[in-house]
Protein backbone atom coordinates (compact mmCIF):
# COMPACT_ATOMS: atom_id res chain seq x y z
CA UNK A 1 0.00 0.00 0.00
CA UNK A 2 2.74 2.14 0.49
CA UNK A 3 2.54 5.52 -1.68
CA UNK A 4 -0.84 4.47 -2.87
CA UNK A 5 -3.24 7.13 -2.99
CA UNK A 6 -6.68 6.35 -1.78
CA UNK A 7 -9.75 8.12 -1.34
CA UNK A 8 -12.22 6.84 1.47
CA UNK A 9 -16.12 8.14 1.30
CA UNK A 10 -17.15 8.54 4.72
CA UNK A 11 -13.87 8.17 6.48
CA UNK A 12 -13.99 11.11 8.98
CA UNK A 13 -15.76 8.01 11.70
CA UNK A 14 -16.75 5.14 11.72
CA UNK A 15 -15.38 2.02 9.41
CA UNK A 16 -14.30 4.95 7.45
CA UNK A 17 -12.19 6.95 10.00
CA UNK A 18 -10.48 3.14 10.99
CA UNK A 19 -9.95 2.49 7.11
CA UNK A 20 -8.63 5.63 7.01
CA UNK A 21 -6.09 5.27 9.66
CA UNK A 22 -5.01 1.92 8.79
CA UNK A 23 -4.09 2.39 5.07
CA UNK A 24 -2.52 5.63 6.29
CA UNK A 25 -0.26 3.73 8.48
CA UNK A 26 0.48 1.10 6.13
CA UNK A 27 1.98 4.17 4.23
CA UNK A 28 -0.64 5.00 1.39
CA UNK A 29 -1.50 8.81 0.76
CA UNK A 30 -5.56 9.11 1.75
CA UNK A 31 -8.58 11.57 0.78
CA UNK A 32 -10.96 11.42 3.39
CA UNK A 33 -14.24 12.89 1.13
CA UNK A 34 -17.00 12.97 3.24
CA UNK A 35 -20.29 15.79 4.22
CA UNK A 36 -19.10 16.42 7.68
CA UNK A 37 -16.52 18.44 6.82
CA UNK A 38 -14.98 19.83 10.48
CA UNK A 39 -15.20 16.02 11.23
CA UNK A 40 -12.93 15.05 8.34
CA UNK A 41 -10.57 17.70 8.67
CA UNK A 42 -9.82 16.50 12.33
CA UNK A 43 -9.70 12.97 10.98
CA UNK A 44 -6.71 14.14 8.12
CA UNK A 45 -4.87 16.17 10.62
CA UNK A 46 -4.51 13.14 13.34
CA UNK A 47 -3.06 11.04 10.49
CA UNK A 48 -0.82 13.59 9.49
CA UNK A 49 0.10 14.07 13.42
CA UNK A 50 0.74 10.33 13.68
CA UNK A 51 3.55 10.68 10.24
CA UNK A 52 0.86 9.88 7.30
CA UNK A 53 -0.24 11.88 4.83
CA UNK A 54 -4.20 12.81 4.12
CA UNK A 55 -6.02 15.93 2.63
CA UNK A 56 -9.61 16.01 3.80
CA UNK A 57 -12.72 17.11 1.43
CA UNK A 58 -15.97 17.72 2.05
CA UNK A 59 -18.28 15.39 -0.49
CA UNK A 60 -21.98 14.50 -0.56
CA UNK A 61 -21.44 11.54 -2.70
CA UNK A 62 -25.40 11.69 -3.76
CA UNK A 63 -23.87 14.70 -6.03
CA UNK A 64 -21.84 13.80 -9.39
CA UNK A 65 -20.44 17.08 -9.74
CA UNK A 66 -19.08 16.89 -5.94
CA UNK A 67 -17.76 13.42 -6.32
CA UNK A 68 -16.01 14.51 -9.26
CA UNK A 69 -14.26 17.27 -7.44
CA UNK A 70 -13.22 14.99 -4.69
CA UNK A 71 -10.83 12.98 -6.98
CA UNK A 72 -9.98 16.07 -8.74
CA UNK A 73 -8.98 16.98 -5.25
CA UNK A 74 -6.91 13.76 -4.85
CA UNK A 75 -5.10 13.95 -7.99
CA UNK A 76 -3.91 17.78 -7.46
CA UNK A 77 -2.39 17.10 -3.91
CA UNK A 78 -1.06 13.65 -4.81
CA UNK A 79 -0.72 13.49 -8.96
CA UNK A 80 -3.01 10.02 -8.91
CA UNK A 81 -5.62 7.78 -7.88
CA UNK A 82 -5.63 4.42 -6.70
CA UNK A 83 -8.41 3.29 -5.01
CA UNK A 84 -11.66 4.16 -3.42
CA UNK A 85 -13.38 2.99 -0.52
CA UNK A 86 -16.71 3.70 -0.16
CA UNK A 87 -17.92 3.53 3.53
CA UNK A 88 -20.53 6.83 3.14
CA UNK A 89 -24.09 5.13 4.93
CA UNK A 90 -27.32 6.06 6.54
CA UNK A 91 -29.54 3.83 8.42
CA UNK A 92 -32.87 4.70 9.30
CA UNK A 93 -34.87 1.53 10.10
CA UNK A 94 -38.81 2.48 9.76
CA UNK A 95 -41.67 0.24 8.83
CA UNK A 96 -42.57 -0.34 5.59
CA UNK A 97 -45.99 0.00 5.28
CA UNK A 98 -45.50 3.98 6.38
CA UNK A 99 -42.13 4.33 5.29
CA UNK A 100 -42.33 7.95 4.07
CA UNK A 101 -40.87 8.08 0.21
CA UNK A 102 -38.30 10.57 0.72
CA UNK A 103 -36.52 8.47 3.42
CA UNK A 104 -36.91 5.35 0.90
CA UNK A 105 -35.43 8.25 -2.10
CA UNK A 106 -32.82 9.53 0.40
CA UNK A 107 -31.50 5.93 1.49
CA UNK A 108 -31.11 4.26 -2.21
CA UNK A 109 -29.73 7.77 -3.09
CA UNK A 110 -26.61 7.95 -0.74
CA UNK A 111 -26.22 3.85 -0.66
CA UNK A 112 -26.63 3.10 -3.90
CA UNK A 113 -26.45 6.00 -6.08
CA UNK A 114 -23.55 7.80 -4.60
CA UNK A 115 -21.50 4.32 -4.54
CA UNK A 116 -22.10 4.31 -8.12
CA UNK A 117 -21.30 8.10 -8.79
CA UNK A 118 -18.34 7.74 -6.66
CA UNK A 119 -17.12 5.10 -8.79
CA UNK A 120 -18.16 6.18 -11.78
CA UNK A 121 -15.77 9.15 -11.08
CA UNK A 122 -12.50 7.69 -9.53
CA UNK A 123 -13.00 4.73 -12.87
CA UNK A 124 -12.83 7.85 -15.13
CA UNK A 125 -9.21 8.67 -13.06
CA UNK A 126 -7.76 5.57 -13.05
CA UNK A 127 -8.45 4.76 -16.60
CA UNK A 128 -5.20 4.69 -17.90
CA UNK A 129 -2.89 2.90 -14.78
CA UNK A 130 -5.66 0.36 -13.31
CA UNK A 131 -6.88 0.22 -9.53
CA UNK A 132 -9.18 -0.89 -6.89
CA UNK A 133 -12.27 -0.14 -5.61
CA UNK A 134 -14.16 -1.70 -2.41
CA UNK A 135 -17.72 -0.82 -1.44
CA UNK A 136 -19.62 -1.46 1.85
CA UNK A 137 -22.12 -3.31 1.68
CA UNK A 138 -23.76 -5.21 4.32
CA UNK A 139 -25.18 -8.68 5.42
CA UNK A 140 -28.56 -7.13 4.39
CA UNK A 141 -27.20 -7.90 0.84
CA UNK A 142 -28.63 -10.89 1.30
CA UNK A 143 -30.07 -11.52 4.47
CA UNK A 144 -33.63 -9.77 5.24
CA UNK A 145 -34.48 -7.61 8.35
CA UNK A 146 -37.85 -6.26 9.50
CA UNK A 147 -38.12 -2.54 8.94
CA UNK A 148 -35.26 -1.98 6.68
CA UNK A 149 -36.79 -2.46 3.34
CA UNK A 150 -35.06 0.78 1.94
CA UNK A 151 -31.73 -0.37 3.14
CA UNK A 152 -31.63 -4.20 2.27
CA UNK A 153 -33.12 -3.00 -1.35
CA UNK A 154 -29.65 -0.77 -1.99
CA UNK A 155 -27.44 -2.82 -0.24
CA UNK A 156 -28.28 -5.67 -2.57
CA UNK A 157 -28.00 -3.43 -5.43
CA UNK A 158 -24.47 -2.53 -4.35
CA UNK A 159 -23.60 -6.04 -4.25
CA UNK A 160 -24.99 -6.39 -7.98
CA UNK A 161 -23.42 -3.00 -8.94
CA UNK A 162 -19.96 -4.58 -7.61
CA UNK A 163 -20.11 -7.59 -10.06
CA UNK A 164 -21.30 -5.49 -13.48
CA UNK A 165 -18.50 -2.98 -12.58
CA UNK A 166 -16.25 -5.83 -12.40
CA UNK A 167 -16.92 -7.11 -15.14
CA UNK A 168 -16.85 -3.92 -16.90
CA UNK A 169 -13.82 -2.59 -15.84
CA UNK A 170 -11.33 -5.24 -15.67
CA UNK A 171 -9.85 -4.69 -18.76
CA UNK A 172 -8.53 -1.35 -17.82
CA UNK A 173 -7.00 -3.35 -14.52
CA UNK A 174 -9.64 -1.51 -11.89
CA UNK A 175 -10.40 -4.29 -9.18
CA UNK A 176 -13.42 -4.48 -7.84
CA UNK A 177 -14.82 -5.69 -4.71
CA UNK A 178 -16.64 -5.45 -1.74
CA UNK A 179 -16.68 -6.34 2.02
CA UNK A 180 -20.14 -7.15 3.88
CA UNK A 181 -20.11 -6.47 7.53
CA UNK A 182 -22.60 -7.99 9.90
CA UNK A 183 -23.20 -5.35 13.31
CA UNK A 184 -20.53 -3.33 13.84
CA UNK A 185 -19.71 -1.55 16.89
CA UNK A 186 -19.81 2.15 15.62
CA UNK A 187 -21.90 5.43 16.75
CA UNK A 188 -24.34 4.70 14.41
CA UNK A 189 -24.82 1.25 15.58
CA UNK A 190 -24.38 2.73 19.20
CA UNK A 191 -26.88 4.94 18.18
CA UNK A 192 -29.59 2.60 16.77
CA UNK A 193 -29.17 0.22 19.85
CA UNK A 194 -30.17 3.20 22.33
CA UNK A 195 -33.27 4.12 20.03
CA UNK A 196 -34.88 0.05 20.03
CA UNK A 197 -33.91 -0.18 16.95
CA UNK A 198 -31.25 -2.85 17.85
CA UNK A 199 -30.96 -5.32 20.06
CA UNK A 200 -27.60 -5.91 21.07
CA UNK A 201 -27.96 -9.34 23.03
CA UNK A 202 -30.22 -11.02 21.01
CA UNK A 203 -27.45 -9.99 17.85
CA UNK A 204 -24.12 -10.97 20.28
CA UNK A 205 -26.39 -14.32 20.57
CA UNK A 206 -27.17 -15.06 16.71
CA UNK A 207 -23.66 -14.23 15.66
CA UNK A 208 -21.67 -17.87 15.85
CA UNK A 209 -18.34 -15.93 16.89
CA UNK A 210 -20.23 -13.88 19.51
CA UNK A 211 -19.90 -10.69 19.60
CA UNK A 212 -19.94 -7.63 17.50
CA UNK A 213 -17.62 -7.22 14.71
CA UNK A 214 -15.09 -4.01 15.28
CA UNK A 215 -14.27 -1.16 12.72
CA UNK A 216 -11.15 -2.68 12.76
CA UNK A 217 -12.11 -6.52 11.79
CA UNK A 218 -13.84 -4.24 8.12
CA UNK A 219 -11.02 -2.26 8.04
CA UNK A 220 -8.42 -5.14 7.62
CA UNK A 221 -10.95 -6.77 5.10
CA UNK A 222 -10.73 -3.65 2.94
CA UNK A 223 -6.99 -3.42 2.97
CA UNK A 224 -6.36 -6.87 1.77
CA UNK A 225 -8.75 -6.25 -1.39
CA UNK A 226 -7.32 -3.14 -2.20
CA UNK A 227 -2.95 -4.66 -1.68
CA UNK A 228 -1.13 -7.02 -4.21
CA UNK A 229 -2.13 -10.12 -2.71
CA UNK A 230 -5.84 -9.13 -3.99
CA UNK A 231 -4.31 -8.52 -7.53
CA UNK A 232 -6.31 -11.73 -9.34
CA UNK A 233 -9.60 -11.31 -7.02
CA UNK A 234 -12.44 -8.87 -8.52
CA UNK A 235 -16.11 -9.01 -8.63
CA UNK A 236 -16.45 -10.72 -4.96
CA UNK A 237 -18.49 -9.77 -1.83
CA UNK A 238 -16.23 -10.60 1.22
CA UNK A 239 -18.89 -11.19 4.67
CA UNK A 240 -16.90 -9.99 7.86
CA UNK A 241 -20.02 -11.45 9.79
CA UNK A 242 -18.93 -13.88 12.42
CA UNK A 243 -20.07 -16.47 10.73
CA UNK A 244 -23.81 -14.82 10.72
CA UNK A 245 -24.59 -15.85 7.18
CA UNK A 246 -23.61 -19.35 7.42
CA UNK A 247 -25.52 -19.82 10.45
CA UNK A 248 -28.69 -21.20 9.59
CA UNK A 249 -29.62 -23.53 12.84
CA UNK A 250 -32.19 -22.78 15.44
Amino acid sequence: MKESVILVTGGASGIGAETSARLALAGARIVIADLNADQAEAKAAGIVASGGQAIAVPCDITDPELCGSAVRAAVDRFGRLDGLVNCAGISRPHDSISLPPADWADMVDVQLNGAFYMAQACAKSMWAEGGAIVFITSTNAEAAFPRRAAYCSAKAGVAMLTKVLAIEWAEKRIRVNAVGPAYVATEMTRRNIAAGNVDEARIKARIPLGRLAEPGDVADAVSFLLSDQARFITGQSLYVDGGWLAYGYF
